[in-house]
């Protein structure tokens, strides 16, 4: 093992070995509970590309354990409401997705009916009664924003401010045509794992040498265990700058070709880095490649179960060529993630022993100490500092 000494003073290496999180928090029903009601219900939830959800149709949502609805209008405009009826609390929205015969959201029980913005505008079959106030009776609302294509909803009454959920700021994909790409492909998992386990696995490459053998041809510095060279003996903030991909590859495809035509409004130092990870705890990351963009979302179901969702985004006159091919594009990451999984899974069932408390982490794991010191501040819980122990 190399001495701190042997690491830059910039290199995010750490330099002692922390405790982590208790065991009991992937597996335990009560804290699974209180982490939705302290995390996922006060942030900001990737729920859906704009240009997937067609206008005058009503979507189910699930976050933090409450079901929701979005709905586009005729004009584009994108809502989100709890799943309810003012009236007695009959579900709205019945299946996955469901066309509007009108511009009305009816209750299918006593067929109250609410306008696109939530204001109840119809009872039927009752006469006027004194003392019954229709404009206290609209729709229960969440928050809503949409950033480069993607829609975010909050259930909090008082939302974070957008700006600071993702890890690179709003404007860190400002080069790539964002808005305009539509979906190739889209590969859902229910992975056998509590949500926490995945996110650690996506925060550190020790894992890689072992678990990714194409991923680690790939990007051959993930081979030596570590996510850049700013993690090595010996790196310097002044060494030159190259690609992290094998000799000739251009982005991640099985063979290394970009799939069309590269994004032109990239820079020379984006396409150099030949992908950029944007996070946005506790929901999704965002992979943008030269030619095409991946998102992965990350959905609590349980203390032991996470449902992973990946989206390959393209440019239109991509996915219009005559000899596009999709599994070039998608084979490469689809095996990344599928081993990921089984990794997240193997660790889960590993969490369960009742001897295995809390582990230790590595320098190397310092981004996995990042998000569990995050996840101890969303909480309440003390920090954990050098000398600390658990």
């Amino acid at each position: 093992m190399n001495h701190r000494s042997s690491f830059h003073p910039a290199s995010p290496i750490l330099d002692f070995c922390p405790p982590s999180l208790p065991a009991r928090w992937y597996t335990d029903p009560l804290h699974h509970a209180r982490e939705l009601a302290a995390i996922q219900a006060q942030s900001w939830i990737y729920v859906g590309r704009v240009n997937d959800l067609p206008p005058l149709t009503l979507r189910k949502l699930e976050i933090a354990g409450q079901q929701l609805f979005l709905v586009k209008d005729d004009t584009g405009s994108i809502r989100c409401f709890h799943n309810s009826c003012r009236h007695r609390g009959s579900e709205l929205c019945q299946q996955h997705e469901q066309r509007l015969k009108a511009k009305l959201i009816t209750c299918p029980y006593h067929e109250w009916s609410y306008d696109l913005s939530g204001r109840l505008v119809r009872v039927p079959h009752v006469p006027e009664t004194p003392g019954f106030d229709r404009q206290a009776n609209g729709l229960f609302s969440a928050h809503v924003t949409l950033w480069n294509g993607f829609i975010f909803v909050c259930l909090a009454a008082d939302p974070p401010d957008f700006a600071t959920a993702p890890d690179l700021g709003v404007n860190a994909l400002d080069n790539w045509p964002m808005a305009d790409l539509v979906t190739g492909h889209r590969m859902t998992s229910l992975l056998q794992c509590n949500w926490k386990v995945f996110w650690e696995n996506y925060n550190e490459c020790l894992h890689c040498p072992g678990i990714h053998p194409g991923l680690c041809e790939m990007v051959p510095v993930y081979g030596k265990g570590v996510m850049s060279s700013a993690e090595m003996p010996g790196w310097s903030p002044e060494d030159a700058v190259a690609s992290p991909l094998r000799d000739g590859a251009r982005t991640w495809t099985v063979n290394g070709k970009a799939c069309g035509a590269e994004f032109p409004n990239l820079t020379e130092a984006q396409r150099t880095a030949a992908y950029t990870f944007v996070t946005l705890m506790p929901t999704m990351y965002i992979v943008a490649h030269v030619d095409y963009v991946r998102a992965v979302t990350i959905r609590p179901v349980s203390p032991g179960e996470t449902e992973l969702t990946a989206e390959w985004l393209f440019a239109p006159e991509t996915l219009a060529q005559p000899d596009f091919d999709l599994a070039n594009v998608v084979d490469f990451a689809a095996t990344v993630i599928r081993e990921d999984g089984a990794a997240s899974e193997m660790n889960q069932r590993g969490l369960r022993n009742a001897r295995f408390e809390h582990g230790t982490l590595m320098p190397q794991e310092f981004d996995v100490f990042n998000f569990q010191q995050w996840v101890r501040r969303k909480l309440g819980e003390p920090l954990v500092t050098k000398g600390v122990k658990p």
